[in-house]
């Protein structure tokens, strides 16, 4: 496949974004990392940036899955678990929420190919992103403090 130079990249994006009324290369590819696409040309550019975003989305939403139900977690995340309080529990499953909704949403777009479907899901994912990164960075915070009362624990009870 041929490869695309992140000029004509930027280029056919702005077309379809005048054409479509979508939020500017810069942001959404700050969002999503949509420069990855220069490395191949694509007749669905829509597509390609709807498949690197849902990869994000999808990262995201494992994620508070694995926080949400930690059977299988890593061990670490068991101790950054206990300290989460009722709103911080409500704030992950409210993200958990709407980031299923999205991967679900995804599947009539994925099933049934037009450029407008994809330009309308790109156009509301990146809308619906914003609140979901402001969510997500008080989860980072929380899982922050998580840890740093996990660790100062750690270091004063280990004797040997």
């Amino acid at each position: 496949m041929a490869e695309m130079s992140l000029a004509v990249l930027k280029k056919s994006y702005l077309a379809l974004a005048i054409k479509y009324n979508l939020p500017d290369y810069k942001l959404v590819n700050e969002e999503f990392d949509i420069e990855k696409l220069q490395d191949h040309e694509t007749d669905t550019l829509l597509r390609e940036v709807r498949k690197i975003a849902m990869d994000k989305v999808i990262a995201y939403l494992r994620f508070i899955e694995m926080l949400l139900n930690p059977t299988n977690a890593p061990m670490f995340f068991f101790g950054l678990l206990k300290n989460i309080e009722p709103e911080e529990k409500k704030v992950l499953e409210d993200i958990y929420s709407k980031l299923g909704k999205i991967e679900i949403e995804v599947i009539d777009i994925d099933n049934d190919y037009s450029e407008e479907k994809e330009a309308g899901f790109v156009r509301k994912l990146y809308k619906e992103w914003q609140e979901i990164k402001r969510n997500m960075n008080k989860i980072s915070k929380f899982l922050v403090r998580g840890w740093e009362k996990k660790t100062g624990r750690g270091e004063r009870g280990y004797l040997g």
